[in-house]
């Protein structure tokens, strides 16, 4: 019995891979793709599917690989900047292939939104010869799910399912074939020793021709799936993949009669018996895709291949933007520019009107910044003054190395804390090769707890190794803040919420051969700043590796009952508490002279702690 559910596009990827028969699913928590095992997570205990969040990308993968070489079927789950860190393991073993089944949700992220790059995954899935589905809507995101674990299953290869921020946080009624999941088949072949599974360069020479075969196979395949559709009548063509082909579909609404699109859901192998068909109907070609000139490309290399007289408008000859995320509004402009140019130059002139559109407001823009109340803001201080002092009496400078997390934020004003980010777990290394090259300069590197685990534990194994003169500071929040709090090996929870074994930093830290460290609990401290100030002091006048760790709470778990104030008929209108911390809950009123601090404050006391006229203390604490 079918049923439709409101879902988002994550949720759908969920349940069509639990409908699907999942058995483990692995991952990293990445906007826009960690609901999708969040949800599978609600459903594992009823459905018996082992589920975890591993320590970064490469391990979740090599987990999953392990399940699949045994039968199984197993999803795995990153963004786009995660497969990076899985691409190692990723690229030997689309030669080796899997048993059972293996499925990668990775999401996109144009724009970007909450990422360091704008990858496409298509290009990767092409550059590796893995199979890449490229859902649209919730809907097909559902089924395109299902059809992996299909795919893989068959072919024996690993499939890359791409999505993107808007496919993956969208909504829609999906028609779910199983509207409640049920318990999957936990059984499997189990794993059978086999020289296939180890990988050496002959057997890669052997297995290259199958896997370039295969691709001609999976091609042939595409073209008969009925998520690779064509629709319209007109002699102007259409190519679109993703959320692009539904924004090509509101641009052009009322003028179907003069376009003919094709919507591709497999965007490699490129379908090319249904491209070629699609070709031969039309005259011009107008590629729609977000970021690399994927589509483009493959179209312009059939029609050449067959000899076609299509002439192609896209980004390689500057009707489309090269980079950003598009909307129907970008698509529109872009559309009309090439309609403005057949008009100068085709006889399809009288027949091609301008596409209209209706003005909407743009939105208000939000700066982001810590949150009030952030532990972060206290550390940033705490180091920042620091750094000041050891300026006033070693004539010494500080250049501070950032990470990937919430802290990337504190490069922003009026901290201006960060003056490198790269990524997840870089800013150790990096802090390690300026104090090669900026001998008079004393280096330290902020990481957060959860990116600690993931990929940062190697660069401070090499600092130690060679002698490094750094400083690190663990910001230790007790999750995995930036992208919905997710636990890590250093809460002692599973994504299930079952206790396990809490990894502890401090001693991570030591094992690697750190003989200074110290550990600051910014929360049991009445005056945190102050022993915050003096820990970062001494880490900093170390000489060699060197490391704090600073303990709290994020605030977006922990809500405090303390608000503060500030005492009006006392206060000299300096604004230092202003100036200085940039916190969101405190600011100055137009026309005013004096701050305020509003409602959103989350009572860390901090701007208490540097108020140079002690003006600002708890709410309902007389003076």
């Amino acid at each position: 019995m079918t049923e439709k559910k409101l879902l988002m596009g994550n949720e759908a990827i969920a349940l069509g891979a639990i409908e699907a028969g999942v058995q483990v699913v692995t991952g990293y928590p990445g906007t826009p793709s960690t609901e999708a095992l969040e949800t599978i997570a609600r459903h594992a205990e009823n459905c018996g599917i082992y589920t975890e969040w591993s320590s970064n990308e490469k391990v979740a993968l090599e987990t999953a690989v392990g399940a699949a070489y045994s039968g199984a079927k197993a999803l795995v789950t990153m963004k786009q900047v995660g497969l990076n860190v899985a691409s190692d393991p990723l690229m030997s073993l689309t030669y080796i292939g899997v048993k059972g089944a293996l499925v990668l949700l990775v999401a996109d992220d144009p724009g970007p939104h909450s990422s360091q790059t704008e990858q496409d995954t298509r290009a990767f899935g092409h550059f590796a010869n893995i199979p890449v589905l490229d859902p649209a809507t919730p809907q097909e995101a559902y089924e395109l799910t299902k059809l992996a674990f299909e795919i893989s299953h068959e072919f024996e290869t690993p499939v890359i399912l791409r999505t993107t921020t808007r496919v993956s946080h969208s909504c829609e009624d999906v028609q779910l074939l199983n509207p409640e999941p049920a318990p999957v088949n936990v059984s499997c072949e189990g794993f059978t020793k086999d020289r296939r599974w180890t990988i050496f360069p002959r057997l890669t020479a052997e297995r290259h021709p199958l896997l370039e075969n295969v691709q001609v196979q999976l091609s042939d395949r595409f073209s008969e799936l009925p998520y690779n559709s064509v629709s319209g009548s007109g002699k102007i063509g259409i190519i679109a993949s993703g959320v692009s082909a539904l924004y090509v579909k509101e641009a052009v609404k009322g003028f179907e009669e003069l376009f003919t699109l094709f919507r591709v859901g497999t965007v490699y192998p490129f379908p090319e018996k249904a491209a070629l068909s699609f070709l031969k109907r039309i005259e011009k070609l107008i590629v729609v895709e977000e970021l690399d000139p994927y589509l483009e490309e493959q179209a312009l290399q059939l029609i050449g291949k067959s000899h076609l007289p299509v002439d192609v408008y896209g980004k390689k000859n500057g009707f489309f933007p090269v980079s950003g995320e598009y909307n129907v509004d970008i698509v529109i402009d872009c559309i009309n520019k090439v309609l403005a140019e057949l008009g100068e130059n085709s006889s399809l002139s009288h027949a091609v009107p301008a596409v209209l559109r209706g003005e909407l407001p743009l939105l208000p823009v939000r700066a982001p910044t810590l949150c009030a109340g952030c532990m972060h803001r206290t550390v940033f201080y705490a180091f920042k003054q620091a750094a000041k002092q050891l300026k006033k009496d070693s004539k010494v400078e500080t250049i501070f190395s950032g990470d990937i997390g919430c802290y990337t934020l504190g490069n922003a004003y009026p901290l201006n804390m960060v003056d490198t980010c790269l990524c997840m777990g870089a800013g150790m290394s990096i802090a390690g090769g300026l104090s090669r090259t900026n001998p008079g300069a004393k280096q330290v590197a902020f990481i957060g707890d959860s990116t600690f685990f993931h990929s940062g534990i190697p660069a401070v194994i090499n600092a130690v190794y060679n002698g490094a003169d750094v400083t690190l500071a663990v910001l230790d929040n007790r999750t995995t803040a930036m992208t919905g709090h997710q636990p890590h090996p250093g809460i002692g929870l599973t994504v299930l919420g079952n206790p396990s074994k809490a990894i502890d930093i401090s001693d991570v830290i030591r094992s690697c051969g750190v003989e200074f460290v110290r550990s600051v609990d910014i929360e049991s401290l009445k005056n945190s700043l102050e022993d915050c100030i003096e820990a970062a002091k001494e880490a900093m006048e170390f000489k060699g590796p060197s490391a704090v760790v600073f303990k709290g709470r994020c605030v977006g778990i922990t809500k405090s009952r303390i608000r503060f104030e500030i005492d009006a008929d006392s206060c000299t209108g300096c604004g230092f508490c202003v100036k200085q911390l940039g916190c969101p809950a405190i600011f100055l009123p137009a026309g005013e002279d004096k701050p305020v601090i509003q409602d959103s404050c989350s009572g860390c006391g901090l701007c208490a702690q540097v108020c140079p006229s002690g003006v600002i203390r708890e709410r309902g604490v007389k003076k």
